[in-house]
């Protein structure tokens, strides 16, 4: 497992080296640093520590260390990191500057979402202004918002793959819609910021990902489909599988956040994902094939693979362009590295 992981941190590193050094001698902020995104942007800042010998230090929101300590405990009591706890939304500031802030803070779950719609757009549009706030107060120069495909609202099935300029958006008669225009107004105070106090804000647009630390019991297809298949048991779908979904890997993930933060143009949002996209089935189906006895995939609604295709698929083209950016891993490969470290991490829950 471990070895799993160092491949994927020096792949990281292979194609980010470059970029540390603007980070030499600086101290970074860091929210939502103990989730998925998180612990893949802590991982790399330290291997960059550690490998390339980067003096830099990070400080990391939490609302609950002792949770993450038990999950990763190389990484909360690691030197260059340090730990501060409060919501993302009232957290007293620290002292001292900061040179980059990394704003990651959000909970990404359907079933938040729907049940808890005011305290969800509170703390993604709340959240978001309090950080920017430490951004003004600690005279930061880079502030990176990790913001979400959501806010383009339903992908029209016409669109194979949505593009930054396309102006479409959530639908604001529906309290589901929450999340989205969340990001959309937290896009918008960051435009706002940059303008009015001059450090410069990178918005990265992320849609959906697979790798090590991907939770298994969110509102995740991929991660449900996972979670089946290491309990042995029949793959569960919640639709008849025909939505079109991509998947980025979390080492690629790194690599284009790292990216971005430092090289993205200002206030310019870049869509941050796989363009290779599968239906929903397809995913299953390839997560079923790797069991050695072909595990059964349960459709709950229906047997016919038919219905719109309800595409959710980004158009990179910016980011390859503009930044180099491209997807390293493929699906495949990705899928079975999620899986190898998920299945050796039960037997050795103190983490990589």
């Amino acid at each position: 497992m471990t070895n799993c992981l160092e491949e994927d941190l020096n792949h990281i590193l292979s194609h980010t080296q470059d970029l540390w050094q603007e980070l030499e001698g600086q101290r970074v902020f860091i929210t939502g640093g103990t989730g998925f995104f998180g612990c893949w942007l802590l991982e790399s800042f330290v291997w960059a520590v550690d490998v390339l010998k980067v003096n830099a230090t990070a400080l990391v929101l939490t609302r609950n260390f002792e949770a993450f300590k038990k999950k990763a405990p190389h990484l909360a009591n690691h030197p260059a990191l340090s730990f501060l706890i409060g919501d993302v939304r009232s957290f007293e500031f620290p002292q001292g500057k900061f040179s980059h802030i990394i704003h990651a803070a959000t909970e990404a779950s359907a079933q938040f979402n729907a049940k808890y719609p005011l305290e969800m757009f509170d703390t993604i549009v709340e959240g978001t202004r309090h950080t920017l706030d430490l951004a003004r107060v600690c005279s930061a120069e880079k502030v990176l918002l990790i913001s979400s495909g959501a806010v383009y609202g339903k992908q029209p099935p016409d669109i194979e793959r949505i593009s930054e300029s396309y102006l479409g958006a959530p639908d604001t008669t529906n309290p589901l819609s929450t999340y989205g225009e969340g990001k959309r107004a937290a896009e918008l105070l960051c435009t706002i910021y940059s303008e009015t106090f001059s450090f410069e804000t990178k918005i990265a647009r992320c849609f959906a990902f697979v790798g090590p630390y991907l939770p298994l019991d969110r509102s995740f297809a991929a991660g449900n489909f996972i979670r089946d298949f290491l309990n042995g048991r029949p793959i569960v779908m919640s639709g008849n599988g025909t939505p079109l979904r991509s998947y980025l890997y979390a080492g690629d993930l790194a690599i284009w956040l790292w990216t971005i933060l430092a090289s993205g143009l200002n206030s310019q949002p870049y869509n941050v994902g796989s363009e290779d996209g599968r239906s929903i089935f397809d995913i299953a189906s390839m997560i079923a094939g790797f069991s050695n006895s072909q595990l059964e995939i349960i459709r709950s609604e229906n047997s016919d693979l038919v219905g719109a295709p309800d595409p959710y698929i980004p158009s990179t083209q910016k980011a390859k362009e503009e930044l180099d950016l491209q997807t390293w891993i493929c699906v495949e490969s990705a899928f079975q590295r999620t899986i190898q470290w998920l299945y050796f991490s039960r037997n050795q829950p103190s983490g990589p």
